[in-house]
């Protein structure tokens, strides 16, 4: 079944079906961005608990460690 629409309507069914395009288009582009976020917030969580991981790990080698004293030559 195939209608014949008059000329404005056929302008209008143009211009609504590029309004619609535009704003999924726009929902994606926003998906998209918040997935960037994301990421980007999870790399850095785990970029923290790496490193927070490798202080604690030099702190406690280094209690470990003697301190040796410095011997002066007289």
């Amino acid at each position: 079944m195939t209608e014949t629409h008059t000329k404005s309507r056929q302008r209008a069914e143009i211009a609504f079906a590029k309004e619609q395009s535009q704003f999924f288009a726009r929902g994606s582009a926003v998906e998209e961005l918040d997935a960037i976020v994301q990421a980007r917030e999870e790399k850095t969580s785990r970029l923290r608990e790496a490193r927070l991981a490798k202080e604690l790990q030099d702190r406690l080698a280094g209690a470990a460690a003697p301190i040796s004293k410095r011997v002066r030559k007289t």
